[in-house]
């Protein structure tokens, strides 16, 4: 566990590869990878698992991913327009 301020360091994704690959086709236990890498143990058990979930070995990115603008504005454009066709037929009905 890191100590307080420490900064964690990130691991290159080829590396991530490689640990992945060799626990799953070569079938090198967790312990020998962690020691030999300098990795933490529970660290190369989260990557084999999300590989084996998602197929691919997990990038450095975490977190939610920001939505393209460029759809973030046409969806808020035809949201638009379906209110002012719907705000016409309410002033129709008024009348």
């Amino acid at each position: 566990m890191a100590n307080k301020g420490q900064k964690q360091q990130p691991v290159d994704r080829t590396i991530k590869e490689v640990v992945v690959e060799r626990h799953l086709t070569g079938g090198v236990s967790y312990g020998t990878l962690a020691k030999e890498y300098g990795i933490p143990y529970g660290t190369i058990c989260t990557w084999v698992y999300q590989y084996r979930k998602r197929g691919e070995v997990p990038s450095s990115r975490r977190g939610r991913q920001k939505p393209s603008t460029e759809n973030e504005y046409k969806e808020k454009y035809e949201i638009l327009k379906k209110f002012l066709v719907f705000c016409e037929k309410v002033d129709r009905l008024k009348k």
